[in-house]
């Protein structure tokens, strides 16, 4: 079930109340400026439930949490039935303090949230076991933009091309001009993206982070050599690896592993990125031209679809293993999904054409494996 609630008029996926249980913690994941704090003030402002809260960037916030003693964490508790600590991950020892808690205070529920994952996770994962819930919440998907749309066909046709340049950040979609939304992108990638990354983990400067964003946003759609890219930044293979899971961390990009079933004419050693908003895409190369002067629409193309599909399957716990798939030959998929003992095989094309599927995949896989094209007139299906 979606909430009724709006987020910046737009409704989001995620009700916070049906959620919570007391003496457990709801973990809250995604990216900055996605509405995960705005989410929280609305359940706070429809909720008759004693609570308070915290941002846990503030330093009053981190010495009041840091210290795992029920007697000190009893203070900052109180009588409220709902704490609430924005941004957790900048709470030292949080996943201790958030235990005991649980442990001692029985009748409370937490509402955790999180920007990234390298640190909240890593805190909050073994103390919590089996006493929390995790959540994510990305920039806008369609199945939450268009749920109420009378005629969702006909504004994925007047919209789409703005939102594969803009992307779908709550203050993207709510901008009222271009204007408005370049500068909120560009504001995303000067001051939030790599915040985090840079702040806990020993990157000593932004610089060859924003580098090797260009050169994987030059990439979508296409394997990534990491030998390749660390020559071209003057770093090593294990140090781009390492940069890499740090952004995915931080809900920059995801990845797509090579599907095999260990035939070998399969590609399954590289993999390909992602980034979870394609307006963050453009924005990392400056780049916000229309459609029509474009050289790259078949990649947005692929982004787009690849992350609006990512969203529908985590926000209707649709479970499933993503991969592309590609043999020596050069036959490729985009997307494979295996989930319920099946094989879903899925080609991303922005015009429709004639397309068929690789002989090798129907040879190997046909008996258990379907295969479809994706274009804009089955997009809708495919994501909502």
């Amino acid at each position: 079930m979606y909430a009724t609630i709006r987020l910046m008029y737009i409704p989001r996926y995620l009700d916070i109340a049906k959620e919570l249980k007391p003496g457990k913690t709801l973990v809250l994941f995604g990216p900055r400026r996605v509405g995960k704090t705005t989410l929280v003030t609305e359940f706070m402002q429809r909720t008759n439930k004693q609570m308070v809260f915290y941002r846990g960037d503030e330093m009053s916030t981190q010495h009041a949490f840091e210290i795992p003693d029920s007697t000190v964490l009893n203070e900052s508790v109180g009588k409220a039935e709902v704490v609430i600590l924005d941004e957790a991950q900048a709470i030292p020892n949080i996943g201790k303090s958030l235990k005991i808690i649980n442990d001692t205070m029985p009748g409370v529920a937490i509402v955790v949230t999180g920007s990234s994952s390298f640190e909240l996770a890593g805190q909050v994962g073994e103390p919590l076991t089996g006493r929390k819930t995790t959540k994510y919440l990305f920039p806008i998907a369609l199945c939450e933009l268009l749920r109420d749309d009378s005629v969702p066909k006909q504004t994925l046709q007047k919209k789409l091309q703005t939102w594969l340049v803009f992307g779908m950040y709550p203050d993207v979609l709510t901008a009222k001009t271009r204007e408005e939304r370049t500068e909120f992108l560009q504001e995303i990638v000067n001051s939030y993206l790599l915040k985090d990354i840079l702040t806990y983990q020993e990157v000593k400067g932004s610089r060859v982070l924003l580098q090797l964003l260009i050169l994987l946003a030059h990439q979508i759609g296409s394997e990534v050599s990491l030998t390749e890219i660390g020559i071209k930044l003057g770093i090593d293979k294990n140090t781009v690896s390492r940069y890499l899971d740090l952004m995915e961390k931080a809900y920059i990009l995801f990845r797509l592993g090579g599907f095999s079933r260990n035939l070998r004419s399969e590609i399954t050693r590289t993999a390909k990125y992602y980034f979870y908003d394609i307006g963050i895409r453009n924005a990392v190369i400056n780049n916000f031209n229309v459609l029509s002067v474009r050289d790259d629409v078949g990649k947005l193309w692929e982004n787009f679809v690849i992350v609006e599909r990512l969203k529908k399957r985590l926000y209707h716990n649709v479970y499933a293993n993503q991969y592309f798939w590609r043999t020596w030959q050069q036959n490729e998929i985009d997307l494979v999904e295996e989930r319920e003992g099946k094989l879903f095989g899925y080609e991303i094309k922005w015009k429709q054409k004639q397309t068929s599927i690789p002989q090798e995949w129907r040879e190997a896989y046909g008996q258990e494996a379907s295969w479809e094209v994706i274009t804009q007139d089955n997009l809708l299906a495919f994501v909502l």
